[in-house]
């Protein structure tokens, strides 16, 4: 059954790149941020833009990986690039929103081929399923848009 799996795809590609209930979606919001700006850093404490882009990749590639139950990109793995420091040569914003495109692209993938079962197995490294995993993916994407929309209005 393919249920909750297909619930769970519409969500995901709704808040991406669809019309989600909130406002504008992801890609849409993305699209608008000045690769000039992206590095701007908003006080002492706040992330910049391309710190969030980036941040957003580290979690989204995790979850692929672990998707694929890959060794590759163990939690110490993730967590050491979690809030990396940025490189300017390397991470820049139009480098950082393709590998989001490309990686949820992958993601989206990989689930149409799975059905609800995959839900209820643990994920590696965590103590949590992938129906934990994938909606709480879900809610980081959302919760990281906000700030990118705040800042890049305050930019």
């Amino acid at each position: 059954m393919k249920t909750e799996i297909t619930a769970i795809i519409t969500e995901f590609n709704n808040v991406l790149s669809g019309r989600p209930w909130f406002g504008r979606s992801v890609y849409d919001m993305l699209e608008d941020v000045k690769e000039s700006k992206a590095g701007i850093q908003p006080g002492k404490e706040g992330h910049s833009l391309i710190e969030l882009i980036w941040h957003m990749n580290t979690w989204a590639r995790f979850t692929y990986k672990r998707l694929q139950n890959s060794a590759e990109d163990d939690l110490e793995t993730s967590e050491a690039l979690d809030w990396r420091e940025i490189d300017p040569s390397i991470h820049t914003w139009a480098v950082g929103v393709a590998e989001f495109k490309k990686i949820n692209a992958a993601i989206v993938a990989k689930l149409q081929t799975a059905d609800d079962s995959l839900l209820d197995v643990v994920v590696d490294f965590r103590e949590y399923n992938f129906r934990f995993l994938l909606n709480g993916l879900i809610q980081h994407n959302i919760y990281h848009l906000g700030q990118i929309a705040m800042l890049t209005k305050m930019l």
